[in-house]
């Protein structure tokens, strides 16, 4: 691990160095000669290695000791407030081009270094079609194509973190698998305004070592790029998302819902072996007004999310190993319909320097159920068939290209159930104080 560490600082340094010394080449040569041109043409086929990253350190207070939040994980039992590292990255890009100028080849890798660890965060490649310059097939670990929250990346999203619902069903929005995509690149082509994704991944994302089982998701979306609406430069976007998946069940005995808002069990031997669906269905709506030159926008976000999810008792995030008892025997799988959705409005102030954002989502992880229904005698209904609904506001203020502020707070609600220690609203809300640093 510290050989790895090493290797990766030193190659780090050394590329560095590198680019500064191209740069500086082409600062003394002349690029009207044979040789000049010559070394153009090679500085410009490294120029296509990039380096980009940015650091997220945040303060957070909490209105209660020790609360189980999204926004950033758990508080230690005794703690209310913290400093800590959000993110990390550090990413390398390197793209091939021809001599038309259309891409050939692209290679990434993303790092993610925290006080908590380093892990890796994207790591693939992708290869383009360069007869019709619209086809793309990427292969290894990054962002699964479902929605826009998702693959909305951390640095540039306006809140601190996605909402309850993105983090639980796609936490670390990444899986390892292979996507095709079509996406015309040139700049006449009639369906430019298209993008088309479909791929298969493993299922479980990053949250386990590995795949455990032999059942493939398969995830597509189809995305209208924004789309000029009027002579104000009015620009809307949107687009539909699908995930059919599921995971194989290792036990028999699987709960689903009945009428009589409790669970219900089968434990019908042959039920080992099939497979517990995971079935997602989105649709998403972006809209960007233009307030005035130098003055920003006004945005609005909407997206929403139902389907089916298969999961634990206790929990209805996506499991990462293969769920077991506290004996080591399989546990039994309880299936859920869910649903859930998040609104964005956010404002820039006269300026595109500062800017308000105000943001709520929901996330019921049980339809089927509300209120007391929950906690009710033989219902077999735990903490994780509650309703949350989350508004969150805040400030942004961009000091320049490289640093910004954020000062942003989320109210939590959930709904008041016949559960010990549910019976009415948790105190679980947080602020967070986050500078960026971005280069």
């Amino acid at each position: 691990m510290r050989f790895a560490k090493f290797l990766l600082v030193a190659c780090f340094l050394m590329l560095t160095t590198l680019a500064t010394r191209a740069q500086f080449l082409m600062d003394m040569i002349d690029t009207t000669k044979a040789v000049g041109k010559g070394m153009l043409s090679m500085y410009q086929k490294y120029d296509a290695l990039r380096f980009s990253g940015y650091i997220q350190p945040q303060f957070q207070m909490a209105s209660a000791r020790g609360i189980n939040t999204f926004a950033g994980g758990n508080f230690n039992k005794e703690s209310d407030n913290r400093w800590m590292l959000r993110r990390g990255r550090i990413r390398v890009d390197y793209e091939h081009y021809n001599d038309q100028d259309m891409p050939v080849l692209q290679f990434a890798f993303q790092f993610d270094g925290t006080e908590r660890g380093v892990n890796i965060r994207d790591f693939y490649g992708r290869v383009f079609d360069t007869k019709f310059n619209v086809f793309a097939f990427a292969a290894g670990m990054f962002a699964r194509p479902f929605g826009w929250e998702v693959n909305l990346s951390s640095g540039d999203r306006e809140t601190p973190e996605r909402g309850r619902m993105s983090q639980i069903l796609m936490k670390t929005e990444r899986d390892i698998g292979g996507m095709l995509s079509f996406e015309p690149r040139k700049k006449d082509h009639p369906l430019r305004f298209l993008k088309i994704d479909a791929g298969l991944f493993n299922g479980q994302g990053l949250t386990g070592p590995s795949d455990f089982d032999s059942h493939k998701d398969f995830i597509g979306r189809i995305y209208i790029k924004p789309r000029k609406l009027n002579a104000q430069n009015w620009r809307l976007s949107g687009g539909v998302s699908v995930l059919m998946g599921g995971m194989q069940q290792f036990t028999n005995v699987i709960y689903t819902m009945d009428n009589a808002h409790a669970f219900k069990v089968d434990s019908t031997v042959t039920n080992a072996g099939k497979i517990a669906p995971r079935h997602y269905y989105g649709a998403d709506m972006q809209l960007k007004i233009p307030n005035g030159k130098g003055k920003g926008f006004t945005q609005f976000r909407a997206e929403y999310i139902r389907g089916k999810q298969t999961a634990t008792a206790s929990t209805t995030e996506t499991p990462g190993t293969i769920p077991l008892t506290p004996d080591g025997k399989y546990a039994p799988l309880y299936i859920r319909k869910f649903d859930g959705a998040y609104l964005y409005f956010i404002q820039n102030l006269a300026s595109d320097k500062h800017q308000v954002v105000v943001r709520y989502d929901w996330y019921d992880p049980n339809t089927d159920v509300k209120g007391t229904q929950i906690g009710a005698p033989g219902g077999g209904l735990t903490q994780a068939d509650i309703r949350y609904n989350t508004l969150g506001f805040g400030y942004l203020y961009y000091l320049n290209e490289h640093l910004k502020l954020s000062v942003y707070y989320d109210w939590v609600e959930n709904e008041a159930t016949a559960l010990p220690g549910y019976e009415k609203d948790l105190d679980d809300n947080v602020l967070t104080c986050r500078l960026q640093y971005r280069f």
